[in-house]
């Protein structure tokens, strides 16, 4: 291996998603580029050279050479763009000023459109933020108009300047909200496509076809063929011959006209050379069967990864392995490449599943509630595709009105949440993620192990508008009601049913989650006709104060009279209102006792969704589901808000002081208590300033100097928050309050060795609060809130929320606690000065999401009051950045 350049900075390496789907290398430039970039520059036409050079610049000499491979990684950074060994993009910036560098790209004349220069841009100004630039410039000819419009649409304000023939361009490269949008848009466009390419494939290899009918290879090939796939079908066999009525081919490299996806069924130390047979035959994307890999020992995890490596070097998307198949729906590819010939029928919900078991239960159930899919997916070890690729394909695909994922794992929660709230604006999210205190991965995954609680996943669902369920089952329950009945517009229901026991239970079971009855509870008596059931479900649905009908019919003998069944139809197809129902016995309710549908009569064309009624075993499950569709409803319809801005924030003076602790310690400390004050200055929180006091006579001449009144408090972890171990003395006016105070204190927790006292002028009385924020391995950056004291440690009533925060979420971070009502005035009390609250919080949420470095803040106490908020102590600790952390500054694969 080549030893890398001094200064070679690691962590700017990333692989990035094309704009035609494809993967490119992304990597600082190195001496040893040398050759590569003389080949790079000898496939250029003249026009590009001269478009880059202004000159017709047709070799490069040395000295050009020497110029451009060595780099400081500093004021002169460079990257290039590659697949495979070739380069395809340069994109460099050298400074020119203090805080201003010149940027200029040089883009391959194979690989022009494919937004290459659009990815570079973005990197280079994502790490020339991270230091101390603020600004591009760049020189461009008018009518280049590709890179004018690589500037032009990156969402920065750029101004122009047309001088001697040149354009001079000059822009800021803080991120913006139409940056980042930009951005976003731009990943979105590209995942998608990758995933698309994946699904609708126009040929499919499956190498590994066997003749032997048990074999993987064979099982998957028939139902290739008999799923009815409308492309090409290809069978790899290094033996030939004949396989399920197709000549199979040696090698993938044999097929003419190419491959788009390659199902790999081989064992798993062959796969790296298939692998490479696919890169040379130019496949696009792979779905890798075989097992053996990560899953199994330290000797496959090292397959795997390098499986990985050699996919992405060569621009080729992953699905696997270890997967379960995937299957399209749509009758214009009617692809079913798993290991099942029973698949549900098409319908609306998209599947994705990670573990191959949980994959087969799950069509499995789908199918026997009679739940058409439009996608289903199994990423197996989750090496590369991912639920996140998925959703930003769904999010496109006018065939899929709802999504359920069943994830064993997450490895980028951060960019999960952020297209999980894109997504679930338009369209239901469903999540199924096992419970677990320590987020334990199965065997083959890749995922860091987070530090904080597991409460912070619910709430980062929660923030993102995902519905989140506890299993298979009741994700099924919502997803049946979503993709075919109505949103509820309120959380007013009307209840009807033919036992007045039912009823109530149902009343009760609808109030204690949150929803309103408003109508009823109707008990028709058991022996009533199908016309007075019919009038009571009409009341039910006709009532303009009701949001959504539930309805619990027992039959009083026997199997469910057809006329109640057509009563309920009738009623349901003629309303807006969702409807959801337990119709015990009524025929078509599966043996095992899973839900079904109450359809309207005949089938409906694939692409339109069935107005049907939902059906339950037990009106909880049906309660529950609408109420979990409630809040959703409700989510999609409130205000998100606008994200997180503040005024008075100096970033460059919090990034000077921390690379100056930095330097003084590289592995990093807490930070002092004026160095804290300094560093929450710069994004204008206000800390109180602590003096320590070693005995009571230093205590008096601390508060004279601060005036009075004062406290005096240890620091001890062993007291801080205690209510039997009291470690403070507030209110204290005078040198002989402050004397006693101290002494007394000392007396108490010098045998604990807790006595480590500060004097601190006193605060107007209110609610103590603590606001923090804890860099995750595998969360980022998660702020939380909570009341001082004993609900913090016993009741762990904490609330999370994941940054780049809006407004509203900032509001919601106050109210999600249990104690929520002592800062609103509870019991007589005035409430707190909420605004003050929140906007600290706010400016902890943007400082948390601007530097990696901060390993944690913890704001405690902080007092708020009528009139403010004040933050008493302040606690830091930071950290070297020793990785790229995910989801931030510039689009990257993890």
């Amino acid at each position: 291996m080549t030893e890398l350049p001094p200064g070679y900075p690691v962590l700017a390496e990333a692989d990035v998603v094309l704009r035609d789907g494809s993967v490119c290398r992304l990597r600082p430039i190195k001496p040893s580029d040398a050759d590569a970039i003389r080949h790079f520059h000898s496939r250029q036409s003249d026009e590009s050279i001269y478009l880059r050079f202004f000159a017709p610049m047709r070799t490069l000499s040395d000295r050009d050479i020497k110029r451009f491979t060595e780099v400081d990684y500093h004021d002169r950074m460079a990257l290039v763009a590659t697949i495979g060994d070739d380069i395809i993009g340069i994109g460099r910036y050298d400074r020119v000023g203090p805080h201003t560098a010149e940027v200029a790209f040089n883009i391959s004349d194979d690989y022009h459109g494919k937004g290459i220069g659009s990815v570079l841009l973005e990197h280079l100004a994502a790490i020339a933020h991270a230091g101390d630039i603020t600004e591009f410039e760049a020189e461009v000819l008018p009518h280049n108009r590709k890179m004018l419009s690589v500037f032009s649409e990156a969402g920065y304000q750029v101004s122009r300047r047309l001088e001697d023939g040149v354009v001079t361009l000059h822009f800021a490269i803080e991120p913006t909200a139409e940056s980042l949008s930009v951005r976003f848009a731009r990943e979105h466009r590209a995942e998608s496509q990758s995933v698309r390419a994946m699904l609708h494939p126009a040929s499919v290899a499956v190498i590994g076809a066997s003749r032997r009918e048990r074999a993987i290879g064979h099982q998957v090939l028939k139902q290739v063929l008999d799923g009815g796939f409308t492309g090409q079908v290809h069978a790899v066999n290094p033996d030939a011959g004949e396989i399920l009525g197709l000549t199979a081919v040696r090698t993938v490299g044999e097929i003419d006209g190419g491959v788009e996806l390659a199902v790999i069924a081989v064992p798993a130390e062959r796969v790296t050379q298939v692998v490479l047979e696919c890169a040379a035959a130019g496949v696009k994307t792979l779905l890798i069967i075989s097992s053996g890999f990560a899953e199994v020992d330290e000797a496959g995890a090292a397959r795997q990864q390098e499986v990985l490596r050699l996919a992405r070097t060569h621009g080729m998307r992953v699905l696997g392995p270890n997967s379960f198949g995937l299957i399209n729906n749509d009758p214009a590819v009617s692809l079913n490449a798993t290991l099942t010939p029973v698949i549900p029928r098409p319908g609306h919900l998209g599947l994705f599943s990670q573990s191959g078991a949980l994959a087969i239960a799950n069509l499995d159930s789908a199918a026997r509630r009679n739940l058409g899919i439009s996608v289903f997916a199994s990423a197996g070890n989750r090496v590369d595709v991912s639920g996140n690729d998925l959703m930003q394909y769904w999010v496109d695909d006018e065939r899929t009105h709802a999504v359920g994922l069943y994830l064993e794992s997450m490895g980028n929660p951060r960019k999960f949440s952020r297209v999980a709230r894109h997504l679930a604006s338009n369209k239901p999210v469903i999540v199924v993620k096992p419970a677990s205190a320590t987020y334990g991965a199965p065997p083959g995954h890749k995922v860091r192990k987070p530090k904080v609680k597991p409460h912070v996943f619910g709430s980062m669902l929660q923030q993102a508008g995902v519905i989140h369920c506890e299993n298979v089952h009741q994700m099924f329950d919502v997803a049946q009601l979503l993709v075919h009945q109505p949103l509820p517009a309120g959380r007013r229901v009307a209840i009807v049913g033919n036992s007045s026991q039912l009823a109530a239970l149902c009343a009760d079971n609808a109030t204690e989650r949150g929803l309103e009855v408003v109508h009823g509870p109707v008990a028709i008596p058991t022996e009533a006709s199908a016309r007075e059931f019919q009038r009571a479900v009409d009341a039910a649905f006709g009532d303009p104060d009701v949001d959504s009908v539930i309805v619990c019919f027992i039959p009083p003998v026997g199997a469910l009279d057809q006329e109640v069944v057509e009563a309920l139809r009738h009623a349901a197809s003629r309303s807006d209102k969702p409807c959801v129902a337990t119709l015990l016995g009524l025929l078509g309710v599966d043996e095992g006792g899973d839900a079904a549908f109450l359809h309207e009569t005949g089938d409906v064309a694939d692409d339109t969704p069935r107005q049907a009624v939902p059906l339950y075993p037990m009106p909880e499950e049906a309660i529950r589901a609408l109420a979990l569709a409630t809040d959703y409803g409700q989510w999609r319809d409130k205000d998100k808000g606008e994200t997180v801005v503040r005024d008075g924030i100096d970033r460059w003076a919090a990034r000077a002081l921390l690379d100056r602790v930095l330097e003084e310690d590289p592995e990093g400390r807490a930070l002092t208590s004026d160095e804290s004050r300094e560093l929450l200055a710069a994004y204008g929180i206000d800390v109180w300033p602590r003096f320590e006091a070693a005995d009571a006579d230093e205590a008096v001449a601390i508060a004279e100097e601060v005036g009075y009144p004062v406290v005096v408090k240890s620091l001890s972890p062993l007291v801080r928050g205690q209510a039997l171990l009291e470690g403070i003395r507030v209110d204290l006016h005078d040198a002989h309050a402050v004397r006693s105070a101290f002494e007394a204190l000392d007396r108490r927790l010098a045998p604990m060795d807790a006595n480590y006292f500060v004097v601190q002028r006193m605060a107007r009385p209110g609610v103590s609060t603590v606001l923090s924020t804890l860099e995750d391995p595998l969360f980022g950056p998660v702020v939380s809130f909570s009341i001082a004291g004993a609900p913090t440690t016993l009741l762990d009533d904490i609330a999370y929320r994941i940054p780049p925060l809006t407004d509203v979420d900032v509001r919601e971070l106050v109210e999600d606690l249990k104690l929520a009502p002592l800062l609103m005035g509870h019991d007589g009390a005035a409430p707190v000065d909420r605004a003050a609250l929140e906007d600290i919080l706010g400016r902890l949420s943007i400082m948390s999401d601007d530097f990696l470095e901060l390993s944690s803040v913890e704001l405690n106490p902080v007092v708020a009051h009528p009139e403010g908020a004040t933050v008493l102590g302040a606690d830091v600790m930071i950290a070297p950045v020793t990785r790229r952390r995910i989801d931030t500054g510039a689009r990257s694969l993890t």
